[in-house]
């Protein structure tokens, strides 16, 4: 077929969505060095099409040419690529077996490093630090956060959250084995919660992609939870390779309830401690 028998009704428009959207993430990459270039694709179509409308963009390329041209754009277009969705003590049968099948054996660490990757705005990182003081292990432990998103991280370095989140907040931290009131842990003040900055004192934000970057420390546990499902099969890969090289001899894995290491071409590095809660021990 000669060039000029092309028709418009021959050209996909889901193929020219796809196309733009490779061309996007790869401007992204080059410009900013985000590199959004392994994470899962129809992921990433929901939200630019979303973007799309908010950036009153009609084609991925129009948005493309904002963003390369007015940073500002890209600032407000990471909180569309980045998944900002998160609650503390999120899915709370998780911090139960972490009180019972996890915390007994890191107690037996004269010191503790946790690295909470993918931490969004804070929520588990603050969790993870209420379960700790409330195991008597805070005092000896310090918690890396890390984030790819600079908005997200200064809010959970800020440990403020609105009020109206609270009684979820606290309904989970009854339900993950408490026998404390999370209200020990926060001050209310005009319609936001403030925490506590005893807990801040133990934990350290900070900008990390799992995309790009590589080991910063060795560590006891590393939590993270509904990221992995955001990446492709390579990502997830890299990600988990990470995890296995962070953490020591016999250290603490945990992902999100829908995740799984079935496939990944670590899995062999781990022994399955909880399964119905996704925590994992890395093999001696």
């Amino acid at each position: 077929m000669d060039a000029e028998e092309v028709s418009e009704a021959d050209i996909s428009p889901l193929d020219t969505f796809d196309i733009e959207l490779r061309l996007l993430v790869d401007a992204v990459y080059l410009r900013y060095h985000y590199d959004f270039r392994r994470y899962a694709m129809a992921s990433l179509k929901r939200r630019m099409t979303a973007a799309m409308s908010q950036f009153d963009c009609r084609t991925l390329s129009q948005l493309q040419d904002k963003v390369l041209h007015e940073p500002t754009v890209f600032s407000a277009l990471l909180n569309y690529l980045t998944v900002q969705v998160s609650e503390m003590f999120r899915d709370p049968g998780y911090f139960l077996a972490l009180r019972t099948s996890v915390l007994p054996l890191l107690r037996t660490y004269p010191s503790l490093k946790i690295w909470v990757a993918g931490c969004s705005t804070g929520e588990e990182a603050y969790s993870l630090a209420i379960l700790l003081h409330e195991e008597g292990l805070l005092s000896r432990s310090l918690i890396y956060a890390t984030d790819i998103n600079p908005h997200a991280l200064k809010k959970a370095e800020a440990g403020v959250y609105e009020i109206d989140r609270i009684a979820e907040f606290t309904d989970n931290h009854r339900k993950s084995g408490s026998t404390h009131s999370l209200s020990e842990y926060y001050t209310a003040a005009y319609d936001h919660a403030v925490f506590d900055a005893a807990l801040k004192k133990h934990l350290v934000f900070s900008d990390h992609s799992l995309a790009t970057d590589t080991v910063f420390a060795e560590v006891q546990f590393v939590s993270c939870r509904n990221v992995l499902i955001y990446f492709d099969r390579e990502l997830q890969d890299r990600a988990v390779g990470l995890f296995r090289d962070a953490l020591c001899r016999k250290g603490f894995l945990g992902i999100g309830a829908k995740e799984s290491l079935g496939l990944s071409a670590h899995s062999e590095a781990f022994d399955k401690v909880a399964r119905e809660h996704r925590i994992f021990q890395k093999k001696a």
